[in-house]
């Protein structure tokens, strides 16, 4: 008997219900996310047991698994791949998953039938290997033709946006983003891309302004509009010409005196004000308060002040304006003041904001959003955010495929090919890596509640015929020629669920023993 080598309550799995334990997990995830794939992809509402208790209605991949906690270690590496996948190109965080998921499922039944781990590695591998040259062979690259490439913009911004909250104004919404996004002319920084969200209206109200807003009101008594504006961004305390010393004890023997360190005070304040007037400046925006004495001096020098400029927006005004943030005034020269056209106060809704137009930074805009509610905003602006990134990604690598569930019955098709040619056992891993890409489009038919057997077998069939473009219309309900219907996804966004998704899966079946370590005791502190 050998003695035991982990603490009392530490656990360990081995070989066979290990590695179910971790695929199971995988699949369970897989399976959560999977109805919010495609255009009929239902959402799902996120409750925080937290103060306040938080309620997200989302359909976002990424979002809905960032709020899980989840125990099973397989299950928090596909949250992973979901999280990167968000980051490097902003859309495919449900697909990832579930092709993950569905390369588990067939991982399991291999094992089931005694093929080695390793043989099933090498199969996926030779398996995604030939899928992205499939896609590779099939890609458009419009760059050159403007108008063609434009519109190839504005088809993946609608395919991008048909399974979110968007789908209904997708059209006018696609618009927005493309127009936003030409903007940038191809930069992928979405810094200079600023949303607001504004309750009211209905989604049909938003649009999108050129030049910088800031959801600040001016000060009281400043001019409301300013020609030429000279910006001095800062980040420093405004609030020091009253007396407050927490903590201190000053003696006085008289009112009097308390009156001279107010003066004092104030003089100090009067200085550091007249140090920014210094610049020359015509507008002031500080990240921090500013009281009322300093912004009477501001005012009579003819300055508008603008206080509490909250850090988000002030790095964003400071980025597209061209100037830096300043904590220090003592020598003007060195401090960059950002520039603008003109700056004034215009309502959204109810609310008074502040217009920055004419900013240096050309590619700067602002897309404010109107909507029936705070949830449906926040669902919208991910919805933009997904659509924006996809949108800069495609204007860097400008190939595009269609989309429908075509490109995976294009891998599909060549990686069979490719599993009848291999011999040995690696070749039943690669047919199963085929099955796992036609899950993709089965699932989309499935959440539009049509025949998914019948559908993908129709569709596998057209398929072999040369230079097909069918894919599922979920619309209609049937297969559907994808040119027509103008459905076109970016490469890269598939190209990224394709590798990232192999590479997890394959991680997972790596797995032969799970080790818990047994949880820390708490001390009785009696």
């Amino acid at each position: 008997m050998v003695e035991k080598i982990f603490k009392d309550e530490a656990t360990e799995e081995k070989g066979e219900r290990a590695r179910l334990a971790s695929l199971i997990g995988g699949m369970a995830i897989a399976d959560l996310v999977k109805t919010t794939l495609g255009p009929k992809g239902m959402d799902k509402i996120l409750q925080s047991t937290g103060r306040g208790r938080e309620v997200t209605v989302t359909n976002d991949g990424a979002t809905i698994l960032k709020s899980l906690h989840i125990d099973n270690p397989a299950a928090k590496i596909l949250v992973d791949i979901s999280k990167v996948q968000d980051d490097e190109v902003g859309d495919g965080t449900t697909s990832v998953v579930v092709l993950a998921g569905e390369l588990l499922r067939e991982a399991e039944k291999l094992l089931a039938s005694k093929i080695h781990p390793m043989t099933i590695i090498a199969g996926f591998r030779m398996a995604a290997e030939c899928a992205r040259n499939a896609l590779l062979q099939k890609v458009v690259d419009n760059k050159e033709n403007e108008e063609k490439f434009k519109s190839d913009l504005m088809k993946i911004a609608m395919t991008t946006l048909s399974s979110k909250i968007l789908s209904q104004d997708k059209e006018y919404f696609a618009k927005l983003a493309v127009d936003a996004v030409m903007r940038l002319k191809g930069s992928t920084n979405l810094e200079s891309i600023q949303i607001i969200k504004k309750p009211g209206g209905s989604l049909k109200d938003s649009f999108l302004d050129e030049g910088f807003i800031l959801d600040k009101k001016i000060g009281v008594g400043q001019p409301k509009r300013i020609e030429n504006a000279k910006i001095l961004v800062a980040n420093t305390a405004m609030d020091t010409d009253k007396v407050k010393i927490y903590g201190a004890r000053v003696r006085v023997d008289s009112m009097s005196r308390v009156a001279e360190i107010e003066a004092a005070e104030k003089g100090k304040m009067k200085e550091k004000v007249d140090k920014i007037i210094a610049h020359g400046i015509n507008c002031f925006v500080n990240r921090q308060l500013i009281y009322n004495f300093p912004e009477e001096l501001f005012a009579n020098a003819g300055i508008l002040a603008i206080e509490h400029a909250d850090f988000d927006g002030i790095e964003r005004l400071a980025l597209v304006t061209g100037g830096e943030i300043a904590s220090t005034f003592d020598n003007p020269e060195s401090v960059k003041l950002g520039h603008c056209k003109l700056i004034e106060e215009i309502m959204i809704g109810e609310d008074k904001l502040i217009h920055f137009s004419g900013v240096e930074m050309g590619q700067a805009c602002t897309i404010v959003l109107r909507g029936a509610s705070r949830h449906v905003l926040d669902e919208a602006e991910r919805s933009l955010h997904d659509a924006l990134c996809v949108l800069s990604q495609t204007v860097n690598d400008s190939r595009v495929l269609l989309g429908g569930g075509w490109p995976e019955m294009v891998m599909a098709k060549d990686v069979d090919e490719l599993a009848r040619i291999t011999p040995g056992k690696k070749s039943h891993a690669i047919e199963a890596f085929s099955r796992a890409l036609i899950a993709i489009p089965t699932i989309i038919a499935d959440n539009a509640g049509l025949d998914s057997a019948e559908l993908v077998a129709q569709l596998r069939a057209e398929h072999h015929k040369e230079g097909c473009t069918a894919g599922i219309d979920v619309i209609s309900g049937s297969i559907g020629d994808m040119v027509e219907r103008g459905i076109s996804e970016a490469f890269k966004v598939k190209q990224a669920v394709l590798l990232s998704a192999t590479e997890a899966a394959e991680m997972i079946i790596r797995v032969d023993e799970i080790i818990t370590c047994a949880p820390r005791k708490r001390e009785d502190r009696m």
